[in-house]
């Protein structure tokens, strides 16, 4: 039993590491508007799928324009962006779930 765990613990991180390589860093977007939306609306479904989708184009639409002209001449990745604003929010979460 534990072989199979430790087996399908490996594939499942082979996996992820596999798509993360693909999409990149913007994938973290998928982590970060759900907390927002439902922050924002609140847990009506009806409601916050529709407004994931629309806070999630607001939010690398946003990073883009940030990399772009922020650092212009140079340009840096709009996953670095998003992951400069999604961090410090998932700390914020970790430490409002403990309290």
């Amino acid at each position: 039993m534990e072989k199979e765990q430790g087996l399908l613990l490996l594939c499942s991180t082979g996996l992820v590491s596999v798509c993360v390589a693909v999409a990149g860093s913007i994938g973290f977007v998928g982590l970060i508007v759900p907390h927002l939306a439902r922050s924002l609306v609140g847990m009506r479904h009806d409601r916050i799928i529709p407004f994931c989708g629309l806070l999630g184009m607001l939010l690398v639409i946003l990073a883009d324009f940030v990399a772009k002209n922020l650092f212009a001449p140079v340009e840096i990745a709009a996953g670095v962006v998003v992951a400069l604003i999604g961090v410090p929010y998932f700390i914020y979460l970790l430490f409002r779930s403990k309290a």
